[in-house]
């Protein structure tokens, strides 16, 4: 049944920071009710499909939940997220709170209904700042958090994002410890709370972690940057006839290495010496390394490299990775069958419980698919759902609307 087996979500998330959040707690066993728009989450467009709705980044980002389609703007609607908002444990919202508080569900409005409940924000920006009210995507965050100019700094020059919604990704799953550490806090002592998880300071923690250096001090000893990270090759290895990732990194995976290709005579260098003259000297002793590897080809130093004990990995493109052998052997990758698109491919929960083993509950779900069967659950019953899609406060699958 999962960790969080017997808690209740409802979900007003959409796109992918909220989402991914939201699906890692319906993987852990939650009960996620997803309430969806009468457009559907815009990610449901995104991809290629083989139905209208149900592109990848929707599939990949929504399982283990179950859909309703609510319009939260008509007063019947309201009314209905309310009613499952009173017997919920968590709600998860990532729009900005103004915008929580236009549609008169902010925490005020909703906290005197259910005082127990963890009313989870995921947005831009702290609120008691001059950004409050802006609004924040991952590429802008990403910008104001300084990645785009480290890549400049390492690349050609060229600021560059990178690709892949990192900060959407890394607020999620702060967003996830956030929430299970309020439950605990809730089931010790009752009380609910708002959580506000902001992208930007989330973010800023996060890079500057690794960056802050010498800025850390006052006054500042550098101008900020971890010399290694930064450092031109640091890349994966050209190699003979390809790529490989190695990492030669602690002193005795240095002395393994040199001694293992045959170069007794950088132990002698000052530059390789240490874990700590190795680090100030970052780009020479990396530059090195690129040339030794291209003397030898992949496979020979995946042999070498995995005699030597130095950590070293394939480089995988997209493709390939689905049919790496570890992967494979974890079935990481399994194909299923989803109701409505045929054979899918899925990903497994890479976290594992003794006690309380997962699995995802349930593929993602079409447009309000669970509509019908949610509202059943809180008291509504099929003429009081059947009004409720007849005056468009509800919108139902085609087939749940024929048979209601």
């Amino acid at each position: 049944m999962g960790p969080l087996a017997g808690v209740k979500i409802v979900d007003m998330t959409s796109v992918l920071m909220g989402p991914y959040a939201t699906q890692m707690l319906g993987d852990y066993g939650a009960d996620v009710i997803k309430i969806e728009s009468p457009d559907g989450d815009v990610t449901r467009q995104i991809g290629p499909a083989r139905h209208p709705g149900m592109g990848p980044v929707f599939l990949n980002a929504n399982r283990s939940k179950r859909s309703i389609c609510i319009d939260l703007k008509h007063a019947a609607g309201r009314d209905a997220a309310l009613r499952l908002i009173a017997g919920a444990d968590v709600l998860v919202y990532n729009v900005r709170p103004q915008a929580m508080a236009r549609l008169k569900l902010g925490y005020d409005d909703v906290a005197p209904i259910n005082p127990r409940l963890i009313y989870a924000g995921l947005f831009g920006f702290g609120q008691d700042g001059p950004y409050a009210a802006k609004p924040a995507y991952d590429d802008l965050i990403q910008g104001a958090t300084a990645l785009p100019a480290l890549n400049a700094r390492i690349g050609d020059g060229m600021p560059r994002y990178v690709p892949n919604a990192l900060v959407d990704r890394v607020v999620g799953l702060t967003a996830v410890g956030a929430i299970c550490a309020s439950l605990v806090h809730r089931d010790r002592t009752g009380q609910g709370q708002r959580v506000d998880i902001p992208m930007f300071e989330t973010m800023a923690s996060f890079v500057m972690g690794d960056h802050l250096g010498g800025l850390t001090y006052e006054p500042p000893l550098d101008r900020g940057g971890y010399a290694r990270h930064l450092s031109p090759d640091r890349r994966p290895y050209r190699t003979a006839d390809g790529y490989i990732c190695a990492m030669v990194y602690n002193d005795k995976q240095w002395v393994s290495f040199l001694r293992a290709v045959g170069r007794d005579d950088l132990l002698a260098d000052e530059r390789y010496t240490s874990f700590a003259r190795r680090a100030l000297n970052i780009d020479v002793v990396y530059a090195e390394l690129a040339r030794i590897f291209q003397t030898r080809t992949t496979a020979e130093w995946t042999e070498l490299l995995d005699a030597a004990d130095v950590p070293a990995m394939r480089m995988h493109d997209l493709e390939t990775m689905l049919d790496d052998p570890h992967l494979l052997a974890t079935d990481f990758f399994p194909v299923v069958a989803h109701p409505s698109e045929g054979p899918i491919r899925d990903m497994k929960v890479s976290a594992t419980w003794s006690a309380t083993p997962v699995e995802r509950q349930r593929l993602a779900p079409r447009l309000g698919e669970q509509g019908a069967e949610i509202l059943g659950e809180v008291g509504y019953s099929d003429e009081e759902i059947a009004a409720l899609a007849e005056c468009g406060a509800l919108k139902l699958p085609a087939a749940a609307k024929a048979a209601s």
